[in-house]
């Protein structure tokens, strides 16, 4: 045991904290990109408070179209693009614009639904007070879908995490890199079943933050 952690402890925790970066960095930008988008097909669906069929039949397509993508083929698809942009298709640098593209419409369409459950008379009483589009979006709707939103992104994290895992394959880095080069190609059986613990503790514990704080956000 105490060879095990002496000679893979260091490997596994630099994978670690490269999941943890991966990770945190794609779920910044997907959030700046999937919160808004939610907002749009929000706002420009039927019904909504700045209909626009176009406009929303359009994001949904996309939506749908980048959602119904595996993430292992997304990322083998994006790779040209990828190293155009970041000039890398490997590590850390070269697996976040995938990792963005396959996170943002999944937020995109958690957000939508957590600002769809608030109740609608909220929004026409407001409305009838002659408040703004933008005031009643960011300061009702918004803050009335707390809960719904914090939930929709422990959720999307969650497969954020699974999908940097996937990202080993082409030596992204973090566990998934580990396991698949370490654990699976060394026949390093220890090694895989490590990070798999690993990984099962992390999502585990954002599930419990994630529920956690959705309850304190409720009762508020």
């Amino acid at each position: 045991m105490n060879e095990f952690v002496v000679e893979w402890g260091p490997v596994i925790w630099q994978g670690f904290l490269e999941t943890l970066e991966m990770t945190s960095i794609t779920l910044v930008i997907a959030i700046i990109i999937g919160l808004p988008l939610g907002i749009l097909l929000v706002l420009t669906r039927q019904g909504g408070q700045a209909e626009n069929k176009l406009i929303y039949t359009i994001s949904n397509w996309v939506i749908n179209i980048l959602r119904s993508l595996p993430f292992i083929i997304l990322l083998f698809l994006l790779l040209p693009f990828t190293r155009l942009v970041v000039g890398t298709s490997i590590g850390v640098k070269g697996v976040i614009l995938p990792l963005v593209v396959f996170t943002a419409p999944y937020i995109a369409r958690l957000m939508e639904s957590a600002l769809l459950e608030v109740d609608r008379g909220v929004i026409e009483a407001y409305q009838s007070m002659g408040v703004s589009t933008f005031k009643i979006i960011f300061f009702v709707v918004v803050r009335e879908a707390r809960s719904g939103i914090v939930l929709g992104l422990t959720i999307a994290t969650i497969g954020l995490i699974g999908a940097t895992a996937m990202a080993g394959l082409v030596g992204a880095g973090g566990l998934g890199t580990i396991a698949y080069q370490y654990g699976f190609l060394r026949f390093e059986p220890a090694v895989m079943y490590t990070t798999i613990i690993v990984l099962i503790i992390m999502v585990q514990l954002l599930q419990s933050l994630g529920n956690y704080l959705a309850r304190r956000l409720k009762k508020d």
